[in-house]
């Protein structure tokens, strides 16, 4: 999602798709993306789903046919759905047998069905479901969920979803939390001709009859928002990444035929950025499907193997376009490694929002590098904990007034940045890799996408450190406000200590350079002091290793609030995420 306009605003998706008064109003369950799950939902898995949706875009509606191979846990009388109401049921077949109407509700999103006879532990079923409507319209994707019915530059059909707030509830059945990934998804995407429909994972052919086309895709482990759909008269450009860990990699872009220059430039662009993941993080996490890309008419979303792109191929002042590095990112971090909760989203925006700085700096050295976080560091709000330490949904952790909002990538790089600078490289980017891939030493094949969280992450890297750093996680990313660096200084020296809210110990060491010469002061007992004469010259923290309390900044962000004050919608009141008050 777009780092930028989410430090500005965040949309609230509660609200989405209220200007449409022939609707009725959206529930809370289909619009809280991440809500707690239903018993029978907690012991269902989800090991197949086959989904075929017929899209036209003359009359804005979908038919959808989704078979869903399932597994319970324990035996289930009920199995337990989510799909939005929009969309209408006509069918429900359990292993070809037809349920009757009276055993299926769906009264608020949440779709319940009453088995004709109780799951047995642990064996496979299909469950299939066929359902048809006018799915809700995302009005200001990607900052709110649905399809975006659109038209090219030559006015033909351009069709996308993007459905990371609200969830893939939004167009199939499906379990719409991050711990019920299927470990398969079919599409059978069927659009008038000559429209072209891509999709996630490996292309298995299209097949064209009566002025329909439909397009087969199959992808494995995939985020349940990284399903997608884009549809338009797509031209096409492929090649291939030899990879330095010895695979190939099909690299693919949908692209809009009236933008084929743009289009070859950013296409050059893919190796490059393949090989910094590559070489920074590890193996291309789907490299036996390909590197997709596919432009949309909404700014960007992290689709697993098909990201979404509308960055109109503008490079910015680094030399790259940000938005298709910041999706690609997304691939490491969101869709091989997914967060347990949504209050571990900063694991996904954080580090694909730290990617930008670190490829700068990989393309052209610490000035970009350092130039970058600073850009980052000027919209840092503050106003929450990056992590709560409870079960959230999405909406509460990107809303500025309820949340973390923006922080969650922004200060949730800057944090990265200060732990990279606290036990250096080595062992960040180990720390990193067993995040990712659940191994220091991953090879490409040999491993599957994982779930992680905080916790995971914060054992990861004292494993990488070889030491407890708890301290530095709880201040960082479990309360609000910034440490503060006291600086007193006389005529014989300064002394340093840090002031934590609530006393929280806080040792970290502070670099300080007394006329040119670069000391490090270790504050483990509480403050620690330099000796320097008046006349010295004295920087403290001079390659700003340090995330901490900036006043002048403070007051510059509050000057430029007060010129430019934003508006942010409520949330419902009622919200099951909503935190206690």
């Amino acid at each position: 999602m777009d780092r930028k306009s989410l430090c500005i605003a965040i949309v609230v998706l509660l609200t989405a798709c209220s200007s449409h008064p022939r609707r009725e109003p959206p529930t809370l369950l289909t619009m809280a993306s991440g809500a707690p799950r239903a018993p029978e939902q907690v012991q269902t898995r989800i090991d197949a789903v086959v989904l075929k949706l017929r899209v036209d875009p003359k009359r804005q509606r979908i038919d959808g046919d989704a078979t869903l191979t399932l597994r319970t846990s324990a035996s289930l009388a009920s199995v337990v759905l989510d799909l939005d109401r929009y969309l209408s049921i006509s069918a429900i077949d359990v292993d070809g047998q037809a349920l009757d109407a009276s055993r299926w509700r769906n009264p608020d999103g949440r779709l319940r069905i009453d088995l004709a006879q109780p799951s047995a532990t642990d064996v496979p079923f299909n469950l299939r479901i066929r359902y048809a409507g006018a799915p809700r319209v995302a009005e200001h994707a990607p900052w709110d969920g649905g399809f975006v019915w659109s038209r090219t530059p030559s006015g033909q059909p351009w069709v996308a979803t993007a459905v990371q707030g609200e969830g893939c509830d939004l167009f199939w059945p499906c379990i719409d939390h991050p711990l019920n990934e299927p470990a398969s998804v079919e599409q059978l995407i069927s659009v008038p001709a000559p429209l072209v429909a891509v999709g996630n994972g490996i292309d298995l052919g299209m097949t064209e009859q009566n002025g329909w086309r439909t397009y087969h895709w199959k992808t494995a482990h995939p985020n349940t928002y990284a399903i997608a759909l884009n549809i338009a008269p797509y031209a096409h450009l492929q090649g291939e990444y030899r990879s330095r860990y010895g695979n190939t990699i099909p690299l693919h872009f949908w692209h809009l035929p009236e933008r084929a220059q743009g289009a070859r430039r950013l296409f050059a662009e893919f190796p490059r950025m393949l090989d910094f993941f590559e070489q920074v993080i590890g193996p291309y996490p789907f490299g036996t499907e390909k590197m997709g890309v596919a432009e949309t008419p909404h700014l960007g979303m992290e689709h697993q193997t098909i990201n979404a792109y509308g960055n109109e191929y503008r490079l910015d002042e680094y030399g790259f376009d940000w938005l298709l590095q910041h999706e690609f990112a997304h691939e490491w971090f969101g869709n091989q490694v997914t967060n347990a909760d949504w209050d571990d989203m900063w694991l996904h925006e954080g580090y694909g929002a730290y990617m930008q700085p670190l490829y700068s700096q990989w393309l052209h050295g610490d000035m970009a590098y350092l130039a970058r976080l600073f850009e980052q560091r000027k919209t840092v709000k503050n106003a929450f904990p990056i992590v709560s330490g409870r079960t959230q949904c999405e909406h509460i952790v990107y809303h500025p007034e309820h949340g973390p909002g923006g922080d969650i990538y922004v200060k949730g790089s800057l944090v990265l940045h200060s732990l990279r600078a606290l036990i250096g490289d080595a062992a960040f980017f180990a720390a990193t890799r067993r995040l990712v891939y659940g191994t220091a030493d991953p090879k490409p094949g040999a491993f599957v996408p994982r779930v992680a969280s905080t916790r995971d992450f914060i054992a990861d890297v004292n494993t990488a450190a070889g030491r407890d750093l708890n301290w530095f996680f709880d201040v960082y990313l479990y309360q609000a406000a910034l440490p503060e660096l006291v600086e007193i200084r006389d005529a014989e020296g300064l002394t340093l200590r840090w002031q934590v809210p609530g006393g929280k110990p806080f040792p970290m060491p502070v670099d300080v350079r007394v006329n040119g010469v670069l000391q490090t002061l270790d504050l483990s007992s509480g403050s620690a002091r330099v000796a320097a004469t008046r006349d010295d010259i004295v920087i403290v923290d001079p390659t700003s290793k340090l995330l901490r309390a900036l006043p002048h900044l403070d007051a510059w962000q509050q000057s430029r609030e007060a010129r430019e004050p934003q508006r942010v919608a409520p949330v419902v009141s009622g919200d099951p995420c909503l935190p206690p008050q």
